[in-house]
């Protein structure tokens, strides 16, 4: 839970890397140079975060609405398609140029796919997505059909 303890002063927070480094401990002897550098374990990392864009999915009474975290990426790049029930949105990264000009580099926009498994429960045919503040909210219609409403069972 979050408090609102202050930051300054003597707080065990604030000497966290001083005391680290007194005991005999950095992180540039654990990893092996600068943290942060290239290593083969952070481009797995890397590529594994990239991999799982984190999404939300939300249920109304008529909608489901997948909400796929992508900050800082272009809106022409993504690609959403449906085969056989299954929704798939792709992330094609654009070929960077500007790479060359980081000194320092954490993240990086990259290529990605996430699917959804729909089940017949949606018109497939009225499927809509938005990108805005780095979330792209895919709205899906539900099929009246498909979609009933839950039953409670009593308990004897």
């Amino acid at each position: 839970m979050f408090t609102s303890q202050s930051i300054g002063g003597n707080t065990p927070h604030t000497n966290f890397d001083a005391r680290f480094r007194q005991q005999g401990c950095s992180f540039g002897k654990k990893f092996g140079g600068r943290f942060g550098g290239r290593h083969p374990w952070m481009h797995k990392l890397q590529q594994f975060m990239n991999d799982s864009r984190p999404a939300n999915i939300e249920e109304t009474d008529n909608t489901f609405i997948i909400s796929l975290y992508a900050a800082g990426l272009q809106k022409e790049q993504f690609k959403i398609s449906l085969n056989e029930e299954v929704l798939t949105i792709r992330y094609a990264a654009p070929e960077d140029t500007a790479a060359s000009r980081y000194i320092y580099q954490e993240y990086q926009p990259a290529s990605f796919e996430r699917s959804f498994q729909l089940s017949n429960k949606v018109l497939t045919n009225e499927i809509q997505a938005i990108y805005t503040d780095g979330v792209l909210k895919v709205t899906l219609q539900k099929n009246p059909e498909t979609n009933k409403p839950a039953q409670e069972v009593p308990i004897s």
